[in-house]
């Protein structure tokens, strides 16, 4: 049997490339397709096998890898197809070996763990009419009408159950199976806002009040802003960007260093429970385990949406998409569940969900759109990103006009077309990105892009190194390397230079006045001119910023460097353990101790080639003279605090704010814990502000910021 399915895996795979993109145009509400009336057994066979291989496929694709290759409503599309055909033909559904019902996450790099109760997924919804079906199947098994729901937003990260025994946080595991998943304990304890220790009143059951042991279920999440935050440094440091916030948090948590969780910002929100002990702990009510939540201490659900009947229902799920705009978190759908725990049980749960619960999945917003070039970006890394060039479209309120296409696997992969006519897709993404090909408008002058060999830049033959998709230009005189690490190291993150923009860089480098980073530090009033024109104001000003940018801050100039796996965070870090730029770039001349950090190995890494220290060295002797950790960090005024951000504030950007916050010892997090000095709210706050008054934490405007800074 097993040499069946992957003989029918193998003949069938063309034709699910061709299904994957076709699928994508089909409403996911009309995808229980009906079956040909004169199939055979034998032809049943092998359909329901491709279908549960090709399902298996994007299980792992997209609860391993993060990556996948489909929505979520092309799947489920999938998996209602397979249904279809398992119900008309039960006897060769029996034949075929059956794929999980609930995807499992288990990476085989952590040691797994077993749930105490069955960690299910849900049911899904993607009509009016299947989310009135659910609420009538729930009235019809309960004998009674109008009955109580609560509608929570649904968070789009990746689920995990994090055990508490005595109110103590031992344990955190992923979803995995439904039966075990992967111990992440130490990534999520790294988690900002998450605490160790329950709250709770004396006298109840268990320590303090609090179960003697209860599994909270939820989901581990990346906030849109420290998704921006990040997506900027690993555009900054020429790394491909992160899809969408699941991607990253699926991401970080796989990561062997749980250090990454607090440089990624990695936020994690409760909405469940597991098992609990002793059972009369557990709350009664839906509203009453969210009430439990808060009162805990723990990160919860802040809007809920309650509602009574299939009416009042639909209509609080419309209120949670016209509201997502509004939320700091990705969501792509609402969670409607039974109220009463009673109810719940009594509906019970079926294979892999349960009855009492479904989530509406809000539609993807799309736009058809023509393919008219493609183009390739050289990074500062050397590496070739191919870019979607299209017909202006407007997507979501926004134009879009250009897409990534990731690399060169993935045109071929989607057999993209350069004149064809493409899907751009935003669903709760910030990112817009290409959901396939409408072939059936495939004009004869629809070209196959041939990805370049050579650099289009400088002419090098191009590399792939084994085991990566990206490809590469060796070049190390590279111009447009060159403007991107120029870019890189002069950004506002960087050793930020005023003036030294896109146009002044590529005129720098095509004259020549600018051959690598020390040349900046070499420049005349005459370089930074046209030629035959006379230095002005402009060329004082932009002379004089990169004179100030040789006193930058030690952790900015190592930003700026550019140095693989070493962002903003990891920079501070780097900075604050070795002091010096001197070194930082002696870290390459020897082995890593046992147990350094994960900023120091990789500075290691990159400064075991000799260019690169012959970089550092020429920096320096160009006049570069960095401020130390300590010195840099204006007397630090605000060491040892963590702010948290909320608003738009009245004078300051969030990322200036940031930036003199770090510069006076303080630290920035994302999220409100007990562990949180100050809430710096603007106008538009939202539910932080309550979460610091819940929690006691001290709430200040801009003005009292900057007080801070200046007279402590």
């Amino acid at each position: 049997m097993n040499a069946f399915i992957s003989e029918v895996a193998a003949r069938r795979v063309g034709f699910f490339r061709v299904v994957r993109c076709a699928l994508g145009f089909v409403a996911a509400g009309a995808a229980a397709q009906t079956v040909p009336p004169a199939t055979t057994p034998a032809v049943a066979r092998e359909e329901i096998a491709a279908l549960r291989t090709e399902i298996a496929r994007h299980d792992a694709l997209y609860h391993r890898q993060a990556a996948p290759e489909i929505s979520d409503g092309d799947y489920d599309a999938l998996k209602r197809k397979l249904r279809t055909w398992e119900a008309r033909f039960p006897d060769a559904a029996r034949e075929v070996p059956a794929v999980a019902e609930v995807g499992d996450d288990r990476s085989g790099l952590f040691k797994t763990y077993r749930h105490g109760e069955r960690m299910l997924s849900l049911e899904k919804a993607y009509t009016e009419a299947e989310l009135r079906a659910f609420a009538a199947r729930a009235e019809k098994a309960l004998g009674k009408r109008d009955v109580a729901f609560v509608i929570e937003p649904k968070f789009d990260g990746l689920a995990v159950s994090v055990t508490f025994e005595q109110g103590r946080l031992v344990r955190a595991v992923t979803r995995g199976n439904g039966i075990e998943g992967d111990e992440v304990t130490a990534h999520v304890r790294a988690i900002a806002g998450l605490p160790r220790v329950l709250r709770g009143p004396a006298g109840g059951e268990g320590a303090g009040g609090l179960p003697a042991v209860i599994e909270m279920r939820g989901e581990v999440y990346v906030p849109f802003a420290e998704f921006q935050r990040v997506n900027a440094e690993r555009e900054a440091a020429g790394e491909a960007r992160f899809a969408n916030p699941r991607a990253l948090a699926a991401g970080t948590l796989r990561q062997l260093d749980a250090a990454e969780v607090g440089r990624r910002g990695l936020a994690v929100v409760f909405y469940g429970i597991g098992a609990c002990e002793p059972t009369g702990a557990r709350p009664t009510t839906q509203r009453g385990l969210h009430e439990k939540i808060r009162a805990w201490g723990l990160p919860g659900v802040s809007d809920l949406w309650p509602a009574s009947g299939a009416d009042a229902a639909w209509r609080a799920v419309q209120a949670v998409e016209r509201a997502r705009a509004g939320f700091a978190f990705p969501t792509d759908g609402a969670v409607v569940k039974l109220d009463e725990v009673a109810a719940q049980r009594e509906l019970g749960v079926g294979e892999s969900a349960p009855r009492w619960a479904v989530a509406y999945k809000f539609a993807a917003a799309r736009a058809e759109t023509r393919l008219r070039a493609i183009t390739i970006q050289v990074g500062r890394t050397g590496v070739l990103t191919p870019v979607a060039e299209l017909e202006p479209v407007v997507l979501a309120g926004s134009t879009v006009a250009r897409a990534t296409l990731h690399n060169r696997e993935e045109i071929a992969r989607r057999d993209l077309r350069v004149g064809d006519f493409v899907y751009v897709e935003k669903a709760g993404e910030i990112i817009p990105a290409l959901a396939g090909v409408n072939r059936a408008r495939r004009s004869a002058e629809a070209v196959p892009f041939v990805f370049p060999t050579a650099c289009p830049a400088c002419g090098t033959g191009v590399v792939q190194r084994a085991g990566e998709v990206a490809v590469r230009c060796p070049g190390a005189a590279c111009p447009a390397q060159l403007r991107r690490r120029i870019e890189h190291f002069a950004s506002k993150a960087g050793v930020d230079i005023e003036g030294l923009g896109p146009a002044m860089i590529d005129a720098l480098v095509e004259r020549g006045v600018v051959q690598e980073l020390a040349d900046l530090y070499r420049l005349r009033p005459d370089d930074v001119v046209a030629p035959g024109k006379n230095p002005g104001k402009s060329a004082e000003r932009l002379l004089a910023a990169i004179a100030a940018s040789r006193r930058a801050e030690l952790a900015r100039v190592l930003y700026g460097l550019g140095i693989p796996q070493v962002g903003a965070v990891a920079a501070r870090e780097l900075a604050r353990e070795c002091g010096s730029l001197e070194a930082v770039a002696a870290l390459g001349e020897k082995t890593p101790a046992a147990g350094a950090s994960a900023a120091v190995r990789a500075a290691a890494a990159h400064f075991a080639e000799p260019r690169h220290r012959a970089g550092v060295k020429e920096l320096i002797a160009a006049g570069l003279r960095p401020m130390g950790a300590e010195a840099g960090a204006g007397g630090r005024a605000l060491a040892g605090k963590t702010f948290v951000l909320t608003g738009t504030l009245p004078t300051l950007s969030r990322a200036q704010a940031t930036a003199k916050i770090e510069a006076a010892g303080g630290r920035v997090s994302a999220s409100v814990s007990a562990r949180t000095d100050y809430v710096v709210v603007g106008t538009d706050a939202g539910g932080k502000r309550e979460q610091a008054r819940t929690l006691q934490v001290p709430v200040i405007d801009e003005a009292e910021l900057l007080r801070l800074i200046e007279t402590k």
